[in-house]
Order: C-alpha cells, then sequence, then structure tokens
C-alpha cells in the first residue's frame, strides 16, 4: 500500500535562477532536470523575478550588505524561492533546490526520505563531515544569527558548531504538513510577517543573513515536525573533509567566489568530484 501511495504521489523540485547566466547553475540545473525524470518529478525554472523584495535601508539608516548584487538587480534574488509555497496546493510534495547544487546521476530518491509524519526535511550543517575552519565558521555565524531567538525554543547547540542550523539550499517540504503554517498567505504576506522584519531588513547581527535565518526561525516558531535528511542530500563542496563530496549525492556549490575561475569551468569542476 505505501509503495502505490508514494508512486501516485506529486512532486516537483523548484528553482531559480534570475540574474545573469551561469555555466555553473545551467549545468547543475541540467543535473536536477535529469534528476527529475528519473523519479517522476515534474521540474519548474523560475527565470523572472516576482516578489523582488527589498530590504528596508531607510528606516534603519544603514546601507544593506546582504548580497553584493541586490542594488544591481534591484531586488534580493534569494527571496524568489519562497515563490514556491504557491505551489504547494498542487503537489503532495516539494523540493526547492538552489541553482548550484549539482545531483550526481544516479542518486536515490529524496522524496522518499520524508515520511507523512514530518512537514520539512533538510540537512544540518553540524550533522556534515565539517573541516574544523569550517566547524568555527558556523559556530560564530551560528550565534549571531540565532542566539537571539534560541533561548525560549529549546534549540539545539554544541560547543563545536554552535546553535543547529538547516542549509536552506535544499528544503524538502510535505505540503499537508506545510500548508497550515502558512495561514493562507501569500509568498509576499509571508515574507512581511512582522516578526520577519529585522532578518529580512539585515538589522544588526542580520545583516548577513538571507532567508536561511528566516526559515530555520519559522520551522521552529511553528513548531513543525522536521528531519534531519543525510549530509549526502547537501554536500557543501569546499567545506567538507577530503573525499566526501565523491560519496555524496547532492553537491552544493555555495562559494562561487572560491571556485577555480568562479565555477564557469565546469568540466574541470566536475573531474574535481
Amino acid at each position: 500500500v505505501n509503495e502505490v501511495y508514494r508512486y501516485s504521489m506529486k512532486r516537483l523540485i523548484y528553482q531559480v535562477a534570475v540574474g545573469d547566466r551561469s555555466d555553473l547553475y545551467e549545468h547543475c540545473i541540467s543535473s536536477a532536470k535529469q534528476y527529475a525524470e528519473s523519479i517522476g518529478a515534474d521540474h519548474i525554472v523560475q527565470r523572472q523575478p516576482k516578489l523582488r523584495v527589498v530590504p528596508n535601508v531607510f528606516t534603519n539608516g544603514r546601507s544593506c550588505p546582504k548580497t553584493s548584487g541586490w542594488k544591481k538587480l534591484g531586488y534580493l534574488p534569494i527571496f524568489e524561492k519562497e515563490n514556491a509555497f504557491e505551489l504547494l496546493s498542487d503537489y503532495d510534495q516539494i523540493l526547492i533546490l538552489d541553482a548550484d547544487i549539482y545531483v550526481r546521476p544516479g542518486s536515490p530518491n529524496i522524496f522518499d526520505e520524508l515520511g507523512e509524519e514530518y512537514a520539512f526535511g533538510g540537512v544540518a550543517e553540524m550533522d556534515m563531515p565539517i573541516t574544523q575552519e569550517h566547524s568555527r565558521k558556523i559556530r560564530q555565524y551560528s550565534i549571531m544569527q540565532y542566539q537571539k531567538v534560541a533561548n525560549d525554543r529549546n534549540w539545539v547547540s554544541n560547543k563545536v558548531c554552535g546553535f543547529e542550523f538547516y542549509n536552506m539550499g535544499l528544503m524538502l517540504l510535505n505540503s499537508k504538513k506545510i500548508i497550515p503554517a502558512l495561514r493562507g498567505q501569500t509568498p509576499m504576506q509571508f515574507l512581511e510577517r512582522p516578526e520577519f522584519r529585522e532578518m529580512l531588513d539585515g538589522v544588526g547581527a542580520y545583516k548577513w543573513s538571507t532567508d536561511q535565518t528566516m526559515l530555520n526561525y519559522w520551522v521552529r516558531k511553528e513548531g513543525l515536525p522536521c528531519k534531519n535528511l543525510d549530509w549526502k542530500w547537501n554536500a557543501l563542496y569546499g567545506s567538507l573533509k577530503p573525499e566526501s563530496e565523491k560519496n555524496a549525492h547532492f553537491i552544493h556549490f555555495y562559494l562561487k567566489d572560491k571556485l577555480p575561475e568562479r565555477g564557469e569551468n565546469v568540466s574541470a569542476l566536475m573531474e574535481k568530484i
């Protein structure tokens, strides 16, 4: 019965690729498209901005350093991913996947990793086989981002990595469990919630935040049942112990500036993994 149920489920992989074209992103998107076809999921790539979220820099009397390109584009592209929420009623499960994540051919079906009892699945960075350097980095980052909101939420933490947080480059959603937490709001109404305002505007320590801070806070605030997925579903290239990437299903090229030729020599990059 469970096998029949899973086979009949409607599933979607949703990606956003706005702004300048990148050979790396196009290669990763192509890998996601092929993967979607292999597991019987739909695949949608949003190519034009819809929300055009802009931080309120005037109220806070500051210039926003969230991303180096937001002023050039005129909006924060990272928040375009939340457009996927509009499609929750059309699908049983949605995977929101960053355009810089490469899907290795032959990878298992990620949708089968999230049982009906869960609303959200993601990979916590502290669960990854990360280097000591990255451990120090996320400890400092997580304290800056989450200490203010973690005190009353039994937020998992340790001395090595700081507070637990999901890398929101990959978000696996069970629609029936997620929809109630959206309270009937559109993606823009969701982003405009008062509790997200400082995070979206980049006030104080949130100046380095993206939708990752907001979404980590949201899933915990709502008390959503979350599953920590295996690190192999979101392997952070360049931040893992040697040879780890070769065992991963999905490889996240999340630091483009630190990749050889900014990742645009795709053939050379693929040889490394």
